[in-house]
């Protein structure tokens, strides 16, 4: 007996999206228009960024440059190709990022006379990106992004105007898009290839399958989207990416420099008689982003003549498993900044491969020029090769470091010879107590040395503490270890130095919970300070809002921090809150350095996409950056304890704000972007801590992610237990508090594809939890939109205001 089935047209279409789309109508079943969240967060939403400063470099000249707000969803959604690994506008060739740093407007001011410095000449209607000061800070060039091209701009800030420099279009989607010459009197751009044509058009009748084979070779790559998938795909990379060397003058004269390539990257030597590139070669791979592809290191004269070949790097989709592995052969080729052209790279002496025991993991080399001799080696390491401080020629500074111990070492050398003069630090880089901070540059990217010939320096960092961060200014003896405090933030301030050359004067950002971030001039001798800027509150909307740096015990004993938040209108003895928490998990490997207190007191409250804060002016109390250390010492890895610890996280936090009276304890969410939503997702599959979660833009099931994840270096394989433990997705049966889920759909971070929300969004449904999925048109990792941004806070307040502030 045969069976007949059948079925209407339009009842057999929407069978078949069942069937073949599996989540698409689960995912998308309802089609809404943007909305708005209440007009206390629409207004911080909108409230103008504190211009960004950069100095030039005797720092009597500073640019104010004023960022817009969030693009319209009109801006967003104009196309963008995803291709090996990046994303490009294919409408200006530029890179198309979450976060570029895109200005609106600058302002140019005198430091001494605290005038503005009206320059003419800009253009109009500016979305300015690459500004970059001249050498000797008498020039600073631009581009400017225009909806069709990129632009090349130069402002002359002696005569106080500027102007296009070419008509040729940028390429800024790839490498890097400008430099200045040594001499300041040329720039070095990437242009569009002038004879590429238009895009190739894809033939849609196949010419045969796309294939790919390993034989026998131990290849682990870790999750990543956009890739290259066909022949196609390669033809719009290079037409796309494909760009032309020239060298532009100031006064706009152009000499193209070598042939048209893929160029990883371009730099002058420090004398600038030579230009060292990177250009990606094939063949390309289909399984690993466009920074792992062969590529070629050569080095070309002033003319772009090829005067030497250096060295061709394989495809690096072979490199063994573990932070620290890293391809044989040379690698992390750059100038020596302090001599006119010397090339330094290393080279793994132990295969690459952090597996395997050796006393000896890398050596560095140098060739100079003009690079006819064999290559010298300079200095071999017995962890791996991070970079070197280039000081003079008596002095250099060699850091190197070892992610799975975290150790970190810096040896000072000469650099002439590779004679050690003596071991200046060897400590654990998640030490943030003995952070000595990062080295002050002079001239050139070389070391900025105190008066005399000893090896004095000078260091600058967050200065964390008990207390929290305090920015600092040092100056460091490098033979005796003297070191002295020139310059440390002070209470009821958070003083971050932005700009310091040993005149005498540092220049300041200075913030604290009421005042907004401006810059001071502070006189090291005297101690007195001068506002070089009178930036407005941009939040008044938050005045009177309370702030408080929480430091509190785990269970175990690790002291744990977070930032309490509470409205203005909140005192003690009143009603306890409802509370929003919003954290993100971090791995350490020693309890000491899991328990070190982070951030600080006295900062001016920023907020931006990923603030919870928003929700104070909500009637919440808040707590952000709320401490959620993972910790595996000694054989132990974090990730074996990982859902015990954020539980025993949670609890200690809430205990603790409980206790004060802040918090009800029945009345508490939790939520987090990316790592802090996985996180959200598990806190809710294994505890009833919360009355409801936001999660957004997570991973949740780490099958998806067989080859590692953040900071899990162990393999599904290896680690198979620890991959389903940790997967909220396996235990969606049991996720019955309230989660609200949103993702990107154009989401291409590593891991994060928009499937895993959809799959957990499923799973919970499927088990009858309360869930609500959110999918975000033209949305990447980060949401870039107004209409996003102001919907997803929507989302989150309706949620919030249902689950817990009127939890029944």
């Amino acid at each position: 007996m045969t069976l007949k089935f059948y079925l209407k047209p339009m009842k057999r279409y929407y069978l078949s999206l069942l069937l073949i789309g599996g989540l698409s109508i689960a995912s998308y079943a309802q089609s809404n228009t943007y909305k708005l969240p209440p007009k206390s967060i629409a207004d911080l939403v909108d409230a103008p960024s504190t211009p960004t400063v950069r100095f030039n470099k005797n720092g009597n000249l500073m640019l104010l440059l004023q960022a817009p707000g969030f693009a319209s969803i009109e801006q967003v959604a104009q196309p963008v190709i995803g291709i090996a690994g990046i994303k490009v506008n294919p409408a200006n060739n530029s890179t198309e990022g979450e976060a570029s740093p895109l200005f609106y407007s600058l302002t140019l001011k005198d430091v001494k006379s605290g005038k503005e410095l009206k320059l003419s000449g800009l253009p109009e209607n500016p979305r300015l990106t690459n500004i970059t000061w001249s050498p000797e800070g008498d020039y600073f060039a631009f581009t400017n992004n225009t909806f069709q091209s990129v632009e090349l701009w130069l402002a002359d800030v002696k005569n106080l105007n500027a102007k296009k420099l070419t008509e040729s279009a940028l390429n800024d989607a790839f490498g890097k898009t400008l430099q200045w010459h040594p001499n300041g009197k040329h720039l070095l751009v990437q242009t569009v290839h002038a004879e590429r044509g238009n895009k190739p058009v894809e033939n849609i009748v196949p010419t045969g399958p796309v294939i790919q084979e390993n034989l026998g070779v131990i290849t682990p790559s870790r999750t990543y989207q956009n890739l290259l998938q066909n022949a196609y795909d390669e033809q719009v990379m290079e037409h796309f990416l494909t760009s032309q060397l020239v060298e532009v003058s100031i006064e706009g004269q152009e000499r193209k420099i070598g042939a048209p390539a893929i160029y990883r990257s371009a730099a002058y030597s420090p004398d600038g008689s030579y230009l060292m590139v990177q250009t990606v070669e094939k063949p390309y791979s289909y399984l690993v982003p466009i920074y792992y592809f062969p590529y070629t290191t050569t080095i070309l004269d002033a003319k772009g003549v090829l005067v030497k070949q250096l060295y061709s790097a394989p495809l690096a989709d072979k490199l063994p498993t573990g932070f620290d592995a890293v391809l044989t052969g040379p690698r992390s080729f750059e100038w020596r900044a302090d001599a006119p052209a010397t090339i330094v790279w290393a080279e793994a002496q132990d295969k690459g491969d952090p597996n395997i025991q050796s006393t000896v993991r890398d050596a560095v080399f140098t060739l100079k020029a003009p690079f006819t001799s064999s290559a010298t080696k300079l200095f071999s390491m017995p962890l791996r090769y991070r970079d070197i401080t280039w000081g003079n020629k008596d002095y250099a500074i060699v850091t190197e470091n070892w992610r799975k111990d975290r150790r970190s070492i810096l040896t000072l050398i000469n650099p002439e010879t590779g004679k050690v003069v003596k071991q200046i630090a060897d400590r654990s880089s998640e030490d943030t107590y003995t952070d000595h901070g990062d080295f002050v540059y002079g001239k050139g990217r070389t070391l900025l040395f105190d008066k005399g010939t000893l090896p004095v320096v000078f260091t600058q960092g967050a200065g964390a503490s008990p207390q929290g961060d305090r920015p600092f200014i040092m100056k460091w003896n490098l033979l005796t270890n003297k070191k002295d405090t020139l310059f440390k933030s002070k209470a009821p301030f958070y003083e971050e130095p932005v700009f310091f050359n040993n005149t005498g004067l540092v220049y300041i950002s200075r913030e604290s919970t009421e005042a907004a971030p401006n810059i001071f001039s502070v006189n090291l001798k005297s101690k007195k300070a001068q506002a070089l800027t009178h930036f407005a509150d941009p939040y008044p909307g938050m005045k009177g809002v309370r702030k408080t740096l929480l430091s509190y015990p785990r269970k175990d004993g690790i002291k744990l921090s977070a930032t309490l938040y509470v409205p203005i209108d909140f005192n003690k003895g009143d009603a306890p809150l409802p509370v929003l928490v919003w954290a993100y998990p971090r791995e350490f490997k020693t309890l000491a350095a899991a328990g070190q207190v982070k951030g600080s007191p006295y900062r001016f409250t920023r907020l931006a996409f990923r603030s919870p804060v928003f929700w104070v002016t909500r009637g919440y109390a808040v707590l952000d950056q709320a401490d959620m250390p993972i910790v595996g010492e000694g054989k132990e890895e974090p990730n074996d304890t990982f859902l015990k610890q954020i539980e025993d996280n949670a609890t200690a936090l809430i205990d603790h704000v409980v206790d004060m009276g802040v918090a009800d304890r029945n009345r508490i969410a939790v939520g987090g972007h990316s790592y802090g939503a996985f996180m959200t997702a598990n806190l809710l599959a294994h505890t009833k801590l919360f009355a409801a979660g936001i999660a957004r833009s997570g991973a949740y099931n780490r099958t998806l992610t067989p080859f590692g994840f953040q900071a899990e270096a162990r393999t599904y394989w290896q680690a198979m237990d620890v991959y389903h433990k940790m997967s909220p997705f396996n235990y969606a049966d049991k996720i019955k508090t309230p989660l609200l889920i949103t993702h990107g759909i154009d989401d291409d971070n590593s891991g994060t594809f928009p499937i895993q929300s959809e799959r957990l969004y499923s799973a919970i449904k499927g088990h009858g939890g309360t869930v609500r999925l959110v999918m975000l048109p033209k949305e990447f990792h980060g949401y870039r939109s107004r209409e996003s941004v102001m919907h997803t806070f929507y989302e989150q307040d309706a949620w919030l205001e249902k689950y817990v502030k009127n939890k029944k």
